[in-house]
């Protein structure tokens, strides 16, 4: 699992500037749920497929529980910092889905967790963060400039936060940090073309029907249950409040 892991991390971070990204949140009646975070690098394939065939690697189709790694390497992570050790043990109740096909050019990558409150969710950017941290020597760190995901999450950049109370949804972001989110964005300004095609979707998913949406942008569902909202990633980087809704469901 240890090699796969590497794999995963690694890819991941490469593929970045050719992924699609969708933040998928399905809420139960009781505000419990899952959140997904998927990249979709399916692009990227089409480019090196044939290179990976070449590497023997053809398919791929796994899934990384967290918890059962960080069990794996407790001894080395128990030699790194305390702060460290706590970003890695945000990981814990995450799981890491990965499909690879060079046959039919697919590579898709899922961040999974179940929550009990809309108020957990902003754990998921933070346990994006943690990924980095992981790759060991020279990987990135969680609040590194050039990784897109230290402007997403807690604890960097810039805060985001999710509410469910009385029927009515939010989710919120405001740039906490003026000084790193402008390193980030200095960083990734030379990468801005490649990231040109590159959208950020969200994707709720709620049990009730939606009265209103506070983004005009929002498409409806048939059954008025769901919506999608689909930003430019780079836009939605330098500017998060572009994501902010605030949904009201029928009574």
């Amino acid at each position: 699992m240890n090699r796969i892991f590497l794999l995963v991390v690694s890819l991941a971070m490469v593929c970045l500037t050719s992924c699609q990204f969708s933040e998928n949140i399905y809420i139960n009646e009781d505000g419990s749920g899952k959140m997904e975070f998927s990249m979709d690098a399916s692009e990227l394939m089409q480019m090196a497929g044939e290179k990976m065939k070449e590497d023997g690697t053809e398919r791929m189709d796994s899934t990384i529980v967290f918890k059962d790694f960080l069990d794996e390497k407790r001894d080395s992570i128990s030699k790194l910092p305390q702060e460290d050790q706590d970003k890695l043990k945000a990981l814990e109740n995450f799981k890491m889905h990965m499909l690879m096909d060079t046959e039919t050019s697919v590579m898709k990558f899922d961040l999974l967790t179940d929550f009990k409150d809309a108020g957990e969710l902003q754990d998921m950017f933070q346990a994006m963060n943690s990924v980095g941290n992981m790759q060991g020597e020279g990987g990135m760190k969680p609040a590194d400039a050039s990784n897109p995901f230290s402007s997403l999450g807690s604890n960097s950049a810039t805060d985001i936060k999710y509410t469910f109370n009385k029927g009515v949804f939010k989710r919120s972001a405001k740039i906490i940090d003026t000084e790193l989110h402008q390193q980030a964005m200095d960083s990734l300004s030379s990468m801005e073309m490649m990231f040109a095609t590159s959208n950020y979707t969200l994707n709720y998913h709620f049990p009730k029907p939606i009265k209103s949406v506070s983004n005009e942008a929002a498409l409806f569902s048939e059954d008025r249950k769901s919506f999608t909202l689909e930003v430019n990633f780079m836009e939605s980087l330098k500017n998060p409040a572009l994501l902010d809704v605030e949904v009201i469901l029928e009574d």
